[in-house]
């Protein structure tokens, strides 16, 4: 039976690229989702062949100490993280997923070949100001890009439609793996490169794969789904808060069916489906009991009376942020990668037969995990677990997310081993002034395959979970403050070396992380991220059990 040109128009509310409801047959799925993915991979061949050595560059190129080199990274890393607030806003107010890509990959291509020519040219090679232009363009561009791509392909799947949901949820696995295999070209390739070859080519490579990203992007246009913006989402939470302050003395009717909604099966918010009413944070819905001085028949004013529909979409952001919040402490472990294991790199063995091994290359061990464990997961874990759980996805998404930060807690407490039986051997054989010490740098390998473990679980389920539980109209938005907890977590890291080093170098001492890491105590460092890690994971448990998710209904307007 063939099916009619309406029953193949998408219900989710996107649109083709000439402003038409999308067709199932025409647009989206994978289809659309190969340009995206190709994107990825290529745009992040360009942040990782450019980042996984930084902490390199500032040590050796701008002459920094390596306490101060860990800082930089950080808090640029950090930036990098917290830039996607600015490009999700804009996506999911005013200018769609696709523009906001768009335009913040030409800001990419500018930063990528300003720090190309900061590491060419002689006059500005010592530059640290001319670098640091280019590192925070770089920051700015991949703000817009990072909170809209992964939202970007998802939409490309109809979430009404059964077999569609499912491919969702795997496109997040896939999704993941693509950034990895571009993480696994910068460490294995382009870090060779820079070590041996120099930076301007080292850095000069990535642009390119930058401009290629782009290149990926647009070719996919006509098979592309649309998700319309919705407007502010600043705004509709303002108008709930302020709705609700206007009738604090409003009682809520025990009948929920009194409170505002739009009587047909679309929101009034564009781009979203309906929210059903939820019992919690009830003192919000006041905003949505109407009273003798609201036109309820007409247009009511939304500074005095909202919708359920947008009275939930601030309860589900306002439900998100605990759990949000958790992911703090795993980002602060999982930045440990760039910048203290390349530290205790630096000070092993690099050598593999005739070849010598940069510390950063070591990374690659942590992308080849990811690469190993999402088709694993995908196509064993998840069958096997659906067996035992029921639930489509083999585990639901706060479950996978509290493995990935049991999984972490047991990467540091290796990373800690490692770095007793290297003081070990230091102190044994009087080893303090050697620059690098007989121990193979191949012992860090099951830190980095294990936090690559934990990705699989936590960022991926991170993704899948941010997108899933947010307000259609803000998906954006909260893809944005899943990563955030990036910008937050090497914040924190940035925070905890200056107060170990703040505390531990005083009366003269040289501190748990001195520039000879052979004199100092990296170890209790570890240490602490496993104590932060593991109050961390028992906070997470008391918060998820208590979670609730979210229910849509209707259609999108």
């Amino acid at each position: 039976m063939i099916e009619s040109g309406e029953d193949t128009l998408v219900k989710d509310g996107t649109l083709d690229i000439h402003g038409n409801a999308a067709d199932k047959k025409k647009t989206g799925n994978w289809r659309a989702c190969y340009f995206i993915l190709g994107n990825e991979c290529c745009e992040r061949l360009a942040y990782y062949g450019m980042s996984t050595n930084l902490v390199n560059y500032f040590i050796k190129r701008l002459h920094q100490g390596s306490a101060t080199a860990a800082v930089n990274v950080s808090n640029w890393s950090g930036t990098c993280y917290i830039m996607p607030l600015l490009g999700a806003f804009l996506a999911d107010s005013y200018l769609g997923r696709y523009r906001v890509i768009a335009l913040f990959s030409v800001i990419y291509v500018i930063g990528m070949s300003l720090l190309t020519v900061s590491a060419s040219v002689d006059a500005l090679k010592n530059s640290a100001a001319a670098a640091f232009v280019a590192l925070y363009l770089i920051a700015l561009g991949t703000g817009g890009i990072k909170p809209c791509v992964s939202s970007f392909g998802a939409d490309q799947f109809d979430e009404n439609d059964e077999k569609e949901r499912e491919k969702k949820s795997s496109f997040f696995n896939w999704f993941y793996f693509s950034i990895n295999v571009g993480a696994l070209v910068a460490s294995l390739v382009l870090v060779p490169v820079q070590t041996n070859i120099g930076w301007g080519w080292g850095f000069g490579i990535p642009a390119a794969a930058m401009a290629i990203a782009v290149v990926s992007f647009f070719s996919g246009s006509r098979f592309y789904r649309f998700q319309k913006p919705g407007g502010s989402p600043l705004t509709r939470i303002a108008q709930v808060l302020i709705a609700t302050i206007r009738k604090i003395k409003v009682k809520v009717p025990d009948d929920k069916s009194i409170l505002y909604e739009t009587p047909d099966n679309e929101s009034n918010i564009i781009g979203s489906r309906k929210l059903e009413h939820t019992d919690k944070l009830r003192c919000l819905d006041k905003a949505a009991v109407p009273t003798e001085t609201d036109d309820v028949k007409g247009t009511p004013n939304s500074w005095r009376l909202c919708t359920v529909t947008q009275v939930e979409e601030l309860k589900s952001i306002i439900r998100i942020l605990p759990i949000w919040a958790t992911g703090i402490v795993f980002s602060a472990v999982y930045s440990q990668m760039g910048t203290m294991f390349i530290l205790q790199g630096n000070t092993m063995d690099p050598r593999l037969g005739p070849f010598k091994i940069s510390a950063a290359s070591l990374s690659a061990f942590d992308t080849l995990s990811v690469i190993f464990w999402v088709p694993v997961y995908d196509k064993l874990i998840i069958p096997f677990a659906k067996k035992f759980t029921g639930n489509e996805r083999g585990f639901t998404q706060l479950q996978r997310m509290g493995i990935g930060l049991v999984i972490s807690i047991i990467a540091m407490v290796t990373a800690g081993i490692v770095e007793v039986v290297r003081l070990n051997i230091v102190r044994e054989h009087n080893y303090y002034d050697m620059e690098t010490i007989p121990i193979s740098i191949f012992w860090q390998i099951p830190p980095y395959f294990l936090i690559g473990c934990a990705e699989v679980f936590t960022f991926i389920g991170q993704m899948e979970f941010f997108y899933d539980q947010a307000p259609d109209a803000m998906r954006s938005l909260c893809s944005a403050l899943s990563l955030a907890t990036n910008a937050l977590g090497n914040y924190l890291s940035s925070f905890l070396v200056m107060i170990v080093t703040h505390v531990t170098t005083k009366h003269g001492k040289l501190g748990w992380i001195p520039d000879n890491l052979n004199r100092g105590h990296l170890d209790y460092f570890f240490w602490l991220l496993v104590i932060l890690s593991i109050a961390n994971f028992f906070a997470y448990l008391w918060i998820s059990m208590r979670y609730t998710y979210k229910k849509a209904s209707g259609f999108a307007k």
